[in-house]
């Protein structure tokens, strides 16, 4: 369904204008960056898929030079 690093789209619009949201934690509770402003958000599981409205790109596919805001799963990833 998502994995690190997909680039999603939610329901509801953040409070900047953007609906585009990075993934960069995946576990129990799932941490997403808003990439019109960078806010950060952890959410549960549970909350997260009920808002959830669907996968604009998955993270395979995302064009680094569209997306300023955007940080590669590898870099997200704990050494």
């Amino acid at each position: 369904m998502f994995e690190l690093g997909d680039i999603v789209q939610m329901k509801k619009p953040h409070a900047c204008g953007a609906n585009r949201w990075e993934v960069t934690r995946v576990g129990a509770d799932i941490k997403i960056k808003c990439l019109g402003c960078g806010h950060l958000v952890m959410l549960t599981r549970r909350d997260f898929t009920k808002k959830l409205k669907k996968v604009v790109t998955p993270a395979a596919e995302v064009d680094l030079s569209q997306e300023p805001q955007y940080v590669t799963p590898a870099a997200l990833k704990r050494p």
